[in-house]
């Protein structure tokens, strides 16, 4: 019989090293499925605008479009739920294909930065069609 505790799941060397769960990996993966469910009824509210409002329309009639306040929130809800989305995707794609430390933190830095960058330059252009116009 070993000395440490039957309901243990960790090896012995895995004791020693410290290694074993960070305790974010549940966190990140309820985040992910819960962004993925409410990107469904934001895609399809999305698509249905598209189809119905939106194909075929002049800049004016897309200005009016986005005019509706309910409107430019659903739109900035799917942008910034989306980018949180895709920004936590990629942090696993990440994580999971570069092993070296140094590439890893680069990678992760430049991506963060992008994501970021975009949903702010993608916020900024629904609210300033949304209280400018056009």
């Amino acid at each position: 019989m070993s000395n440490y505790s039957r309901s243990s799941l960790r090896s012995p060397l895995g004791r020693v090293r410290a290694l074993g769960s960070a305790r974010h990996g549940a966190m990140h993966w309820w985040t992910e499925r819960l962004t993925s469910l409410a990107l469904i009824p934001l895609s399809l509210w999305f698509v249905i605008s598209l189809l119905t409002t939106l194909l075929g329309a002049e800049a004016q009639g897309v200005a009016a479009w986005l005019s509706s306040s309910f409107t430019a929130l659903l739109l900035a809800a799917l942008t910034l739920i989306g980018f949180i989305h895709t920004k936590m995707g990629l942090q696993v794609v990440i994580e999971d294909y570069i092993h070296c430390e140094c590439k890893k933190i680069a990678t992760t830095l430049f991506k963060d930065t992008c994501c970021y960058a975009l949903m702010a330059l993608a916020l900024a252009g629904i609210a300033k069609l949304h209280f400018i116009g056009l």
